[in-house]
């Protein structure tokens, strides 16, 4: 009986002390955001413009680069960046692709790259959110507001089996916004841009 009286009070002892060691030691580590790269070989950044009010023409560009932060325990979003290429745009007419490169619309030899400056960004639920940033095109920046889907984290399967993100975002922007005005009058090409961007990142190790 002594014994087990011996031990019940030797435990109660223990406590305080194992309190006060637990309070005196740092909290665990926190794992730091990971730094993603964009795969150029896993990526799409398109739009699509209304011709004539009879259909939309589609168009993407072969060239791109970017990288951002992100955090998948708080899904925290930072340091956002991407630059496009414009004379890489490509929709599959060898004339119309000339025409936009020049002065027209994106005026590639004075402009040679769209950029895009993350400033924000809000979750809207588990797996979507907003991003938000400032869209350089033909020296012009305007802020605009991106819709976000993360589809899917996780380790390739075959080849070097790095870690990858896969992200689906849209957006729209006008045009003239950009100083892009030639054809607006009749409706003749459409002012409204819709943009569709599908694209894999690398994390970086």
């Amino acid at each position: 009986m002594r014994t087990h009286i011996l031990a019940i009070l030797g435990r109660a002892a223990a406590a305080p002390l194992l309190a006060i060691l637990l309070l005196a030691a740092p909290p665990p580590a926190r794992a730091e955001p990971d730094a993603y790269v964009i795969d150029p070989e896993h990526t799409f950044i398109g739009f699509s413009v209304r011709h004539l009010g009879f259909a939309d023409v589609h168009a993407r560009f072969l060239e791109t680069e970017g990288s951002f932060t992100f955090d998948e325990e708080s899904r925290a979003l930072s340091d956002v960046r991407a630059e496009i290429r414009t004379a890489s745009v490509f929709s599959a007419h060898e004339a119309r692709d000339g025409h936009i490169r020049k002065k027209d619309f994106l005026w590639a030899d004075e402009h040679p790259a769209i950029r895009f400056t993350g400033t924000g960004a809000a979750a809207t639920g588990e797996r979507t959110g907003k991003v938000f940033g400032d869209l350089e095109i033909r020296g012009v920046t305007k802020p605009v507001e991106l819709d976000v889907t993360w589809n899917r984290s996780g380790r390739y399967p075959f080849g070097d089996k790095h870690y990858a993100i896969g992200i689906s975002a849209r957006t729209s922007v006008k045009r003239s916004d950009f100083g892009m005005t030639y054809a607006l009058e009749g409706g003749m090409v459409g002012d409204v841009v819709d943009i569709v961007l599908e694209f894999e990142a690398i994390r970086q190790e």
